[in-house]
């Protein structure tokens, strides 16, 4: 009677299936854990693509970024990355997806006392009870294909930095804990025999924290030190100046106009992100696309060089994007 009772079971449920041959369930799918069918969505490739709406909302206490301590017996290997703002490529359905906001990330061993061998499975089962308790989903398992890891390799500046996950080689757990007001969690763990990897990203918007220096700062400036800083804005790796790069631009041309003795260097400068001859080319670009705009103002160009120094003689450090943006700029000095 138990036989015949599971091989009706099993027609059951292939006979479901047939129904919704949209929904496949080979086990090298990504496992989405949301049962609503309307809740995605097929890309133009035919990957399901994943829908936030179709989460529950989580109005769990989640308290501070990074929001978990290590499980028992467990430490980082190193110290953990953390950025106040930056991108994370998360595989989303499989499909990796850029997330912006909070990141958090670090490889995972035993501590130094733990006398104990490495547990895959215990590193992995703490954290999959702790996010779920917070009202976590997990929201896909597997391993990333090829053809993804290509795609984006252009863009993936941070592969191989500390807490990486070995996409290549190692499956991926991915869950979301879906806040009210927009601000998603995040997190992907991964490990093999002898480590674990844990990434956080938390969802928040970009905060400008550049402002533009008007006419009478550039002056004082060159007039107290020979030297004024600007952060002009460009288009992502480009020397294309932005709408407010452009008004940093009239800035300095008020002052030559008003100063029409003075004589000014400008120098590009760029963060450490990519090669050095790239970034170099850059700056001298940017530094050249200022000195372009400043002349077509009719200031005459015998009175201004440009040059670019790329990532040389940072202002602030590489490691966060405060800082980065604080080195991408334009100095301006007097000959």
């Amino acid at each position: 009677m138990k036989k015949t009772l599971i091989i009706l079971s099993i027609g059951a449920l292939l006979a479901a299936c047939n129904k919704k041959a949209e929904q496949k369930t080979d086990a090298s799918q990504d496992t989405v854990t949301i049962e609503d069918t309307t809740a995605t969505e097929k890309s133009s490739g035919g990957t399901t693509q994943f829908d936030i709406n179709s989460v529950p909302v989580s109005t769990a206490e989640v308290g501070d970024f990074p929001f978990f301590s290590f499980p028992k017996g467990l430490e980082f290997q190193n110290k953990p990355v953390q950025r106040s703002y930056d991108m994370l490529f998360v595989p989303l359905n499989g499909v990796m997806t850029p997330i912006e906001g909070k990141v958090w990330k670090t490889y995972v061993v035993n501590e130094k006392s733990n006398k104990e061998d490495w547990s895959l499975t215990y590193f992995l089962k703490s954290y999959d009870d702790a996010i779920t308790k917070l009202g976590g989903v997990k929201i896909f398992e597997g391993k990333v294909s090829q053809q993804e890891l290509d795609r984006i390799q252009p863009e993936a500046k941070y592969f191989g930095e500390e807490g990486s996950i070995d996409y290549w080689n190692e499956p991926v757990k991915v869950y979301v804990i879906r806040r009210t007001n927009g601000d998603d969690i995040y997190i992907q763990v991964s490990g093999n025999t002898a480590t674990g990897e844990i990434q956080i990203v938390q969802k928040s918007p970009f905060k400008q924290t550049i402002s533009i220096i008007k006419s009478d700062e550039i002056k004082k400036a060159l007039d107290a030190t020979g030297k004024a800083v600007l952060h002009i804005n460009f288009d992502t790796d480009k020397a294309s100046l932005k709408p407010d790069g452009k008004t940093a631009v009239d800035e300095i041309t008020k002052v030559l106009k008003n100063d029409s003795h003075l004589k000014l260097a400008i120098n590009g400068y760029t963060d450490n992100s990519g090669n050095d001859a790239y970034n170099l080319q850059l700056s001298k670009d940017r530094a050249t696309a200022v000195l372009n705009a400043i002349t077509t103002s009719g200031i005459d160009q015998s009175r201004l060089s440009a040059e670019g120094f790329g990532s040389k003689n940072p202002i602030a450090d590489n490691s966060s994007e405060e800082g980065k943006a604080q080195n991408r700029r334009v100095e301006l000095v007097k000959k």
